[in-house]
């Protein structure tokens, strides 16, 4: 499975992603556990809203962070969220 980089990328309705006080990050919550991320990866997957594509997720990062040169990594990411069934595409 790779990313379709013209489609849209939703996080999955399988998982849940939220705030862990108790970790002081946000996590991945799923029925066979929990995954804790960093604020990068975390930021990543709040912009998989099922309205943007890869482009579109780049964009607006590096809108919001005042930077350039993101897109490798957040490629990067997105294939491993796929992979693991983070994201979804349709």
């Amino acid at each position: 499975m790779t990313l379709n980089l013209n489609k849209p990328i939703k996080f999955s309705p399988l998982h849940r992603l939220q705030w862990e006080e108790a970790q002081q990050k946000d996590v991945i919550l799923y029925p066979e556990g929990m995954v804790e991320l960093n604020q990068s990866s975390a930021e990543i997957l709040k912009c998989c809203d099922g309205t943007r594509n890869l482009d579109q997720i780049v964009s607006a990062l590096e809108l919001k962070f005042e930077t350039t040169g993101l897109k490798n990594d957040i490629t990067a990411f997105l294939e491993v969220a796929l992979k693991n069934g983070w994201i979804q595409q349709n």
